[in-house]
């Protein structure tokens, strides 16, 4: 389509959809134009659309007075290399000879608006783009096309898909689906946008259950393969970013196949498409949910789309197809006007265009349009402000203004990115440092009509807002969903967490590609794939511990062997006593279990302490015995072993345990320890323990132990070098080592009966050990010879 004026502006629609035939490149003649096939119109109602702004501009008086816009627009047909060479065109003129040698006067086309594609606008953006001629798209929304370091000319009235991902995960978000599938177009529309997609869901901890590439050959067996993927998953969701065109073969499949139950959220790039909008796909479709252009108005485009009439000059075809195309005519007169069987009639082209009813004419709904409509306005208005700049005070070189007689496309590029108006629908254009449009959209859901087909209706609104965020606005209740429970259901995870596991979630919502997470300690899971663990009921634990205890066998040993020399030299009276107090140690443990009364906190801390004091009180003696018996050895020390006999001995331990007695006599008496409720631990939780009461007396209690292993750790270590065979000290030295070490671990920790537990058998292990490996397995040294042989040859 053409039309002279003093600036033109090029513009670039896919208004037919297949090449039919691509006219050969010999290189040695002209090569011919495409020939296309499929008329599309509402493509070709976008184009009449920029027609229309121009128009309307030309008759304005308040926008560029004294100017008349002209256009050149070509016919894409899908076809990047149809696309590209419309571009070229455009940009280098289509005159067979130059009139100005020097190069003088404004460009061939002052910017083009288009392409729609992303992928056609990436290549003709890469080229226009050295000359900064500027290109201001409709439709393109590929995010990639944001890097002004590539692409530093081109514009769109169309938001990025950086924000229609944003926008759909969001919607995604408020309804729960966190499992999804994902289905794009194998170009740079759909790639860029999966890619976004995909990350965007990972920031949330959504999951993408399968990612499939719709074919761009409509190859069956790769339609079939897809099929069997969404037929397989779990996934009830499905979004698809593509174009209508790539689309159907899958679609067909779909009603073909019978698949129902599913969830499909739609792109801008097929949310409006007619194609699926027949009753024929209302049971599969019904219910879709679809990101869309802002919707707008346009006041006299229906009036203007039906005065257009074709006429035979050559610039303007187009419009001759699509008399051809609407009325099924033709306007060829020469040879058999035949289609099949059936004759065509011929167009007059005087036929009436609002006796028809087509996607060209129906204006309830501009959408792409309406984009279209912007992006002429932003030209015009850019190249309004430049002829407004006063010489001297512009924003080039020397403060220097463009001139419409000279005119440079970077020029205009300038003020392309300060444009700022409003259009008469009340909408807001600008562009920000990208290129990008105010980001906005339609959230549409797809309702039967009364006639049975699919009719859209918009639910809600999503737009940017503070900090590059989503505002997602929606109306439920004006919703239709395609299901018996209304609203679909959730997606189930590919893999069930099994009992004991629950499904780890993300701000409350279930994550499917997570691993399964354990329930903690006094949590239970009984159902297969829950999101959350249960709480177990108080006093009531998931996995109870299981202690084992072996004191007593140690004892039963002894005993058995109690009159063979091993036992009785290593005083046989105070080892049964050792043994017996280190069993009311494990014992005391008992205490601990059950809910804490009265009586057992006063117990447990009680025989807790008089328990180990016993046990500590054996070894001090044991340890004195050893040192006095070598002593009296010796002339000078004869006499020294009439004050350990057996007697003194079971006193000392008398005495000693005694004064640990009063202590905790005097503690429970004072400030007894109670049971008490306690939330600090655990906030979730209420732990019924016992309250120490005095920290003093607790103190005390656990001081005095201390003290008593202390000076047996410290005589066992001054009797260590005594003859080996005769010397149990160097095994009291170790264990009151062990001891000394837990319990310095021990007391400032307190926590309850795992400290007593390693006490009590390092001072086990490391007395009694040793000898119960001579009574077991070596019994021909358990005799009187082999104990003092070694002290005999000593001395």
């Amino acid at each position: 389509m053409f039309r002279d004026g003093d600036l033109l502006i090029g513009g670039l629609f896919e208004v037919q959809r297949y090449l039919k035939v691509f006219p050969e490149l010999s290189f040695r003649t002209e090569p011919k134009l495409p020939q296309c096939e499929l008329f599309y119109m509402t493509s070709f109602q976008q184009a009449l659309t920029m027609v229309f702004a121009i128009s309307e501009i030309n008759n304005n008086p308040n926008l560029l007075p004294n100017i008349t816009l002209g256009y050149q627009i070509y016919d894409n047909c899908l076809r990047l290399g149809v696309a590209f060479r419309g571009a070229t065109a455009l940009v280098s003129g289509t005159e067979e000879t130059v009139s100005d040698l020097n190069c003088k006067g404004p460009p061939p086309v002052i910017g083009i608006i288009g392409d729609p594609g992303s992928t056609h606008s990436i290549a003709i953006s890469s080229v226009l783009g050295l000359f900064r001629l500027p290109v201001v798209s409709y439709y393109a929304t590929c995010s990639c096309l944001s890097d002004k370091k590539k692409y530093p000319s081109f514009f769109r009235t169309i938001p990025s898909d950086a924000f229609q991902v944003r926008a759909m995960v969001q919607i995604l978000r408020h309804f729960g689906w966190t499992w999804v599938g994902l289905i794009y177009s194998d170009n740079d529309y759909g790639i860029y946008a999966a890619q976004s997609f995909q990350q965007e869901m990972q920031v949330f901890g959504h999951c993408v259950a399968f990612s499939e590439i719709l074919p761009n050959d409509n190859n069956p067996r790769d339609i079939q393969r897809i099929m069997g993927v969404i037929h397989t998953s779990t996934a009830r969701v499905v979004v698809v970013f593509s174009a209508s065109s790539l689309l159907i073969p899958l679609m067909d499949k779909v009603v073909l196949q019978n698949m129902t139950g599913r969830q499909w959220i739609a792109s801008e790039a097929w949310t409006t498409s007619p194609v699926f909008r027949t009753s024929r796909f209302l049971s599969f479709l019904g219910g879709t949910l679809g990101i869309a252009i802002r919707r707008g108005e346009i006041e006299g485009l229906h009036d203007f789309l039906l005065r257009v009439r074709p006429n035979n000059d050559q610039r303007n075809n187009i419009v001759r197809i699509f008399w051809e195309s609407l009325f099924g005519c033709t306007f060829e007169t020469g040879g058999k006007n035949t289609e099949g069987e059936q004759v065509k009639k011929l167009c007059t082209g005087q036929e009436d265009l609002s006796t028809t009813n087509s996607p060209y004419t129906d204006v309830s709904g501009l959408r792409a349009s309406y984009n279209v409509y912007k992006a002429v306005y932003a030209l015009a208005h850019a190249l309004h402000d430049l002829m407004q700049c006063e010489e001297g005070r512009g924003p080039f070189s020397g403060n220097s203004c463009a001139g419409i007689t000279n005119l440079k496309p970077w020029q205009l590029v300038h003020y392309l990115q300060k444009v700022n108006f409003t259009t008469g629908f009340g909408d807001h254009v600008s562009f920000d440092k990208n290129g990008d449009a105010l980001a906005i959209y339609d959230v549409l859901n797809w309702q039967p009509s009364s006639d049975g087909s699919i009719k859209l209706h918009k639910v809600g609104v999503v737009n940017e807002g503070a900090a590059s965020g989503v505002m997602l606005t929606l109306d439920e209740d004006a919703f239709y969903w395609n299901f018996e429970t209304k609203k679909p259901p959730q997606s189930l995870c590919s893999e069930s967490c099994p009992p004991g596991t629950r499904r780890a979630t993300k701000e409350g919502l279930p994550v499917c590609c997570f691993d399964c997470l354990p329930c903690g300690d006094g949590e239970i899971s009984n159902a297969t794939d829950a999101v959350e663990c249960m709480l177990c009921p108080d006093e009531f634990w998931s996995s109870p511990d299981k202690d084992h205890c072996f004191c007593a066998l140690v004892m039963v040993i002894f005993a058995h062997h109690r009159n063979t020399p091993i036992v009785r030299a290593n005083n046989s009276e105070l080892s049964f006593l050792l043994l017996l107090s280190l069993k009311l140690c494990f014992l005391c443990v008992l205490l601990f279990i059950g809910q804490p009364q009265l009586w057992t906190c006063q117990l447990r801390h009680a025989v807790f302490g008089i328990s180990f004091v016993l046990c500590i009180s054996c070894i001090l003696v044991k340890t004195m015995v050893v040192i006095a018996v070598f002593k009296s050895s010796r002339p000078e020390s004869k006499g020294a072993m009439k004050w350990f006999g057996a007697v003194q001995q079971r006193c000392t331990v008398l005495v000693l345990t005694a004064l640990q007695v009063m202590i905790c006599a005097v503690w429970l008496s004072t400030a007894s320890p109670t049971p008490h409720k306690n939330n600090q631990y655990i906030r979730s939780k209420i732990v019924y323990e016992c309250a120490i009461g005095s920290v003093a007396g607790f103190s005390l209690l656990l001081g005095y132990i201390g003290l008593l292993a202390a000076v047996s750790f410290l005589l066992a270590f001054l009797a260590r070098n005594l003859p080996d065979h005769f010397n149990e000290a160097k095994f009291i030295t170790f264990s009151m080592l062990i001891f000394c070490a837990v319990w310095i671990a021990f007391v400032p920790a307190y926590v309850s009966s795992p400290g007593k537990y390693a006490v009590g058998f390092g001072l086990l292990v490391a007395i009694f050990a040793p000898k119960c490996y001579i009574i077991l397995l070596h019994p021909e040294r358990n005799t009187k010879k082999a104990i003092i042989g070694r002290e005999t040859q000593n001395i």
